[in-house]
């Protein structure tokens, strides 16, 4: 009795695990752990009650129901609710095996952790899709077969055997290139879809320089058809290269020491060069212009019946046209006369035409050298250059009378650099003539000075600072003539 109840206990254990844990009967009975969802489809495509719906290559439930609606075919799916699935997803029916086992597959279109199915979700019909029908498939093959004549269709078999006989582990491995080749794109799909959006650009700019890519393309075949035809001296040309190479090394031994001290001094140069390069440029521009209008001034020599004979040239002496720049530089009362011999220092500052820089006066003057590191930027001094100072000008540059440094803006003449003490400050005194005496030579010329004077009056302010007054000088309220001018005071 006692074995009895034992076996009984232990079989209606085994059934209840069996009912459970492999049957599933709470969850097909009465949807323990399971949620369902409809599915639409445009046909049934083969799909059965009963049937696996897998998600990533694992089974996560099945068909319970597929039936026949209005608009077409509605599969229930029900699901294992242990398993997140999203809901931005696309469901495919598609064959097991060869004798037509159909399952669901389910494809997300995004990763997980977004919106998950729930009971009762839909899965519309334009995210659902069905294989082609059997029937179908073996019609269209038919109709292909029929296109080929009956007598080659023999060939064509024989030839697709020999094309492919022998070849079942190439293709074998082809096929598993091509799967891993398409589990690699699943996996970087961003990537993909980036390089094929932004290859639209790249794939428009060889459009659109087709016909520079044509023209290289030609230009290269005109080089390779070159090089073909000198076949023999390019062979040379690598024949003699070593000991052309040979020779340069023993010059550059017997140059030793000088050119790399003449190179590293070339280094220099080489960042002037840098420097200048736009300079340097424009030079080479004009250069080849200005030896045209050079070489047509010898027209008449080159052997020509002409009247003219010798070159074409003109001295026409523009003569105070435009008339010399006096602002930036000192007056004529601070200026030494040219019988000093002795060399002081020069003046603190900076002396040249200051007038504005785009007047006609002393155009090739510093105030207009160009900046070779400020492009457009033109400049006096490198400094200024350098810094974010502006030129600005003491006048208008047409002070023909009266002092030429007269300005408003209250600037020094020298121009005084940044952080350099005033001009004034710096200013030497005026040299006097050398005391050595010469034995038995000449008395050296008296210095020379100038000063204005009133043209009423004939008073003028000597070097000295002191007043002095010359009446032949006054006009007496006459009216002066150029015949006046030329002839000594006092005659008339």
């Amino acid at each position: 009795m006692l074995q009895l109840l034992v076996f009984t206990v232990v079989s209606v254990i085994a059934g209840m695990v069996m009912a459970v844990g492999y049957m599933g009967l709470p969850s097909l009975l009465f949807g323990v752990g399971r949620y369902s969802v409809a599915m639409e489809l445009p046909a049934t495509g083969g799909l059965y009650k009963s049937g696996n719906v897998s998600y990533r290559g694992q089974e996560v439930g099945r068909v319970v129901d597929v039936r026949m609606t209005d608009t077409g075919i509605e599969a229930e799916l029900s699901l294992d609710s242990e398993v997140g699935i999203p809901a931005d997803l696309d469901a495919q029916v598609h064959s097991r095996s060869a004798i037509g086992e159909q399952y669901v597959d389910l494809i997300p279109r995004t990763d997980a952790g977004a919106t998950l199915l729930k009971d009762g979700d839909v899965i519309p019909l334009d995210r659902t899709s069905v294989p082609p029908d059997i029937a179908t498939i073996l019609d269209d093959t038919n109709r292909g077969l029929s296109a080929i004549p009956q007598e080659n269709l023999e060939i064509v078999l024989d030839e697709g055997a020999a094309a492919v006989g022998g070849l079942g582990p190439d293709l074998a491995r082809l096929v598993t290139g091509s799967t891993t080749l398409a589990i690699d794109a699943r996996a970087n799909l961003d990537p993909l879809t980036d390089l094929i959006d932004q290859s639209g650009p790249i794939l428009d700019s060889q459009s659109k320089t087709s016909d520079s890519i044509a023209s290289w393309a030609a230009n290269m075949a005109n080089l390779t058809e070159q090089i073909k035809q000198g076949d023999a001296d390019v062979r040379g040309l690598f024949a003699d290269a070593p000991a052309a190479a040979a020779e340069a090394r023993q010059l550059f031994d017997r140059l030793q020491p000088s050119l790399p001290i003449m190179l590293a001094n070339l280094t220099g140069v080489a960042d002037v060069a840098l420097t200048y390069h736009a300079g340097i440029e424009q030079v080479l521009v004009l250069l080849p212009q200005a030896i045209a209008i050079l070489d047509s001034s010898l027209v008449p020599d080159l052997g020509l019946k002409t009247a003219y004979k010798g070159p074409f040239v003109t001295f026409d002496l523009n003569l105070n046209i435009p008339p010399p720049c006096m602002t930036g530089y000192l007056p004529p009362s601070q200026q030494r006369s040219p019988a000093y011999e002795d060399y002081p220092d020069r003046p603190a500052g900076d002396l040249y035409c200051r007038v504005p820089q785009d007047s006609p006066f002393n155009v090739r003057g510093a105030r207009n050298l160009p900046c070779a590191t400020k492009p457009g930027k033109r400049a006096p001094t490198a400094e200024m250059c350098k810094s974010d100072e502006v030129y600005v000008p003491l006048n208008d540059g047409y002070n023909w009378k009266g002092d030429p440094n007269a300005t408003l803006s209250g600037q020094d003449v020298p121009q005084v650099r940044p952080g350099a003490p005033p001009a004034s400050a710096a200013q030497p005194a005026p040299a006097q003539p050398p005391s050595t005496t010469v034995p038995n030579a000449e008395p050296a010329a008296p210095p020379i000075a100038f000063a204005e004077y009133d043209p009423a009056t004939g008073s003028y302010v000597g070097p000295d600072g002191q007043l002095y007054t010359q009446s032949n000088l006054a006009d007496d309220g006459k009216d002066q003539t150029w015949q006046s001018m030329l002839v000594p005071p006092g005659v008339g």
